[in-house]
């Protein structure tokens, strides 16, 4: 039978070098220096009005009852598509069948 052979690793051809120790040094931090403190934003806090929930409310309903509906009518176009193809297979397969039996 077939012995799987386990490859040997050949010696280093080139100079090799010991490895060196290495002798950690003393790391000076610089003092620190203050932190920036951040400007304050320039732009003024937005207030919602009653109106302006009303608008906001009213256009999110809109948006959600158009992408439903676009989802709807995919997903009755695919049935459609689906229940017309097993029509078309159920006739091509009686087509076939009544051909066969007449001869």
């Amino acid at each position: 039978m077939l012995r799987p052979r386990i490859p040997t690793n050949p010696m280093p051809t080139g100079v090799v070098t010991p490895p060196t120790a290495i002798e950690p040094t003393a790391v000076v931090q610089p003092p620190a220096a203050p932190a920036p403190v951040a400007p304050a934003p320039a732009r003024p806090t937005v207030q919602l009005t009653p109106g302006a929930v009303i608008a906001l409310v009213g256009g999110g309903t809109a948006v959600v009852l158009v992408v439903c509906a676009v989802l709807v009518s995919m997903l009755l176009a695919v049935a459609i598509t689906g229940a017309s193809l097993a029509i078309c297979a159920l006739v091509i397969r009686s087509l076939i069948t009544a051909d066969t039996k007449r001869h």
